[in-house]
């Protein structure tokens, strides 16, 4: 599956948030940056340390105009629980039929000890405040997450 092109405008999308409301991304148009991240499963070792990052990091990203929004093929339930247990301050949406990660191209094979199935690609995309994509991360490091995203939006200048 192929990612969206640089430069042209983010996919659509309306999910529901961790309390069951329903999120577009063109609510954030002309508005803010946004960082959309797709991750494989709350509450699991790795999404956490990601998530974490992200809550930490959020006086900087809103000093850049930027929000975060974090998509996973969980139901709204669980999304609701991962932000009360880690204090999460940014939405959770849920794509239990992961139709949204597969239009970002973040839905594919993955193997874990010796086995193939599909799942979640751990992917960041950064979308300006035109709607337009600016960036694709595809090699998410989940512990320095937080800094590189900061540090790509100063760098895009966005």
């Amino acid at each position: 599956m192929a990612f969206p092109k640089i430069g042209n405008l983010a996919p659509a999308f309306t999910l529901p948030d961790q309390d069951g409301n329903k999120v577009s991304l063109r609510q954030f148009r002309d508005d803010k940056n946004v960082v959309l991240y797709f991750y494989p499963k709350a509450m699991t070792p790795g999404c956490t340390v990601q998530a974490c990052g992200l809550r930490d990091a959020r006086a900087e990203l809103e000093a850049l105009d930027t929000v975060v929004l974090g998509v996973s093929p969980d139901p709204v339930s669980r999304l609701g629980k991962f932000i009360d247990k880690q204090s999460l301050n940014f939405t959770l949406l849920s794509d239990e039929n992961h139709a949204i990660a597969e239009k970002y191209g973040a839905w594919g094979l993955k193997k874990f000890m010796g086995r193939e199935f599909m799942g979640i690609l751990r992917t960041t995309f950064i979308i300006g405040k035109d709607g337009r994509l600016k960036h694709v991360m595809d090699k998410v490091k989940t512990k320095t997450h937080h800094d590189d995203v900061l540090a790509l939006i100063r760098e895009l200048q966005l």
